[in-house]
C-alpha cells in the first residue's frame, strides 16, 4: 500500500462530467490499497472569471478581498468532488487550506508556505477515509485567507506530500507528461520518462506550463519525488526526481512569450549603479532576468535586462520616476521578445552543442538579442514572431542530433 498525494488542474475537474471520472481514478487507486489524499485547482476558467468579476465592481480591489473571492473556486472544486466520491459509496471528507493547517505568510495573493500541521488530514486518513484539500491556498498567522499565486495548486500539493511523507506526488492534468518541445508548436515531440529535478526547474522557469517553479524548487529540496501524468488517459507519466546524470544530454526545447525587454541608456560607467537599478525594481518585487551592461562611450554604460510581461508596466513606471537619479539618457523597450531554451545536463559545458544552437538559429534568419546560459540552459532572447520558428529548428537540429555525437571527444 502507497501514500500517495494527487493533484488534478483545472481542466481535470472543469466539468461536472469530468469531476466524476476523477471521482472514479480516485477510487480505483483507493480499492488498489492506497491511502489517497488529493488537491484540486479550481473548475476550468472559474479564476478568470472571478477576476472578471473582480473588475466589474472595483477598480483596484484590495489584495485581501481578492484571495477571499479567489479562494472560492477550489472550495467549489473540493466539496463537489468529496460529493461524488461519497455517492459512489467511498467515505470522502474535504478541507479548505485553513481547515488542512496550511499556514503562510501575510503576502496577499502571493503567500508563501511556512508550515504544515495537517492534524485534521491525519486524523480523517486514520480512519480510511479520501481526503480532498482545496489548493492554492493557506492562512496567515493574523487568521487570514491567503492564496499562493498561480499555479499554487501545484505547490500545495507538493507541500502536503513532504509534510504528511506521501510515497510520491501525481501532478494530473490535460498532458500526460514532460516533452522534449510542446506538442502544439512540434508534432514530433518525444514524451520523457525521467527529468531531473534541475532539468525541470529549469523548464518551469522557462516558459514550460507542466508545474510551477515553486513546487520543483520544494519537490529538490525535499527529494520528493513528482509524477507528471495525465488526468484523461492511462498513459505512463513522467518520473521528476533527482538522479544525477553524468552524459551531456539535450531534454528539452523551452519557449517564453511572456517577457519584455528594458534597455536603460547611457548610465554612468561608476560603481552602484546598477545596485539602484535593481534594487528599486526589487523593492516593487519585480524580478529581472538576463541582465547585460554593455561598454559605452564617454564613460557611459547600457543596461539591458527583461521582466515578465505582466512586471513590465509597473517596472517602467518605477524606472521613469527615477531616470535622473539613475543617471540614464533614455528608456528604449521592445515587448515584442521572447525566449527559446535549451535545457539539458551539461549543456553549456559542451561546446558542440552551443555552436549547434547559434548555427541553426543563423540558417534560420533568426537574430539573437540576448544569451544567457547556466551548466545545464542555454537561453536566447530573439523576437516573438520568430518562436516557433526557433522551437521548431532546433527541436528538429538538436534533439534529433545523436547522443554519441554530443559526447564525443
Amino acid at each position: 500500500m502507497a501514500f500517495i498525494v494527487q493533484k488534478y488542474g483545472g481542466t481535470s475537474v472543469g466539468t461536472p462530467e469530468r469531476i466524476l471520472k476523477v471521482a472514479e481514478r480516485i477510487i480505483n487507486f483507493k480499492k488498489a490499497g492506497n491511502k489517497m489524499l488529493v488537491v484540486v485547482s479550481a473548475m476550468s476558467d472559474t479564476t478568470d472569471d472571478l477576476i472578471g468579476l473582480a473588475r466589474q465592481v472595483a477598480d483596484n480591489p484590495s489584495k485581501r478581498e481578492m484571495d477571499m473571492l479567489l479562494s472560492s473556486g477550489e472550495r467549489i472544486s473540493m466539496a463537489l468532488l468529496s460529493m461524488a466520491i461519497n455517492d459512489m459509496g467511498y467515505p470522502a471528507i474535504s478541507f479548505t487550506g485553513s481547515q488542512s493547517g496550511i499556514q503562510t505568510d501575510t503576502s496577499h495573493t502571493e503567500a508563501r508556505i511556512m508550515a504544515i500541521s495537517g492534524t485534521r488530514i491525519k486524523d480523517e486518513l486514520a480512519k480510511d477515509k479520501i481526503v480532498i484539500v482545496a489548493g492554492f491556498q493557506g492562512c496567515s498567522p493574523e487568521k487570514e485567507i491567503t492564496t499562493l499565486g498561480r499555479g499554487g495548486s501545484d505547490t500545495t500539493a507538493v507541500a502536503l506530500a513532504i509534510a504528511l511523507k506521501a510515497d510520491y506526488c501525481e501532478i494530473l492534468t490535460d498532458v500526460d507528461g514532460v516533452y522534449t518541445a510542446d506538442p502544439r508548436i512540434v508534432k514530433n515531440a518525444r514524451k520523457l520518462d525521467f527529468c531531473s529535478y534541475d532539468e525541470m526547474l529549469e523548464m518551469a522557469w522557462l516558459g514550460a506550463k507542466v508545474l510551477h517553479p515553486r513546487s520543483v524548487e520544494m519537490a529538490k529540496r525535499f527529494e520528493m519525488p513528482v509524477v507528471v501524468a495525465s488526468s484523461f488517459i492511462e498513459n505512463k507519466g513522467t518520473m521528476v526526481k533527482g538522479d544525477k546524470m553524468e552524459d551531456v544530454e539535450i531534454r528539452a526545447i523551452s519557449q517564453n512569450k511572456d517577457i519584455a525587454k528594458i534597455s536603460i541608456v547611457g548610465v554612468p560607467d561608476v560603481p552602484g549603479i546598477a545596485a539602484k537599478v535593481f534594487e528599486m525594481l526589487g523593492a516593487e518585487n519585480i524580478s529581472s532576468y538576463f541582465i547585460v551592461q554593455s561598454q559605452g562611450h564617454d564613460g557611459r554604460n547600457d543596461i539591458t535586462f527583461t521582466v515578465a510581461e505582466k512586471d513590465f508596466k509597473d517596472a517602467i513606471d518605477v524606472l521613469e520616476k527615477n531616470l535622473k537619479k539613475i543617471g540614464g539618457r533614455e528608456i528604449l523597450t521592445d515587448i515584442n521578445v521572447g525566449t527559446v531554451s535549451v535545457i539539458g545536463t551539461g549543456v553549456a559545458r559542451n561546446p558542440k552543442i552551443s555552436s549547434k544552437i547559434f548555427k541553426v538559429l543563423a540558417d534560420s534568419k533568426i537574430n539573437i538579442d540576448l544569451i544567457s546560459s547556466s551548466n545545464i540552459t542555454l537561453t536566447c532572447v530573439i523576437k516573438e514572431r520568430d518562436i516557433e520558428k526557433a522551437v521548431k529548428n532546433l527541436h528538429r537540429g538538436l534533439i534529433a542530433y545523436e547522443k554519441h555525437e554530443l559526447n564525443r571527444k
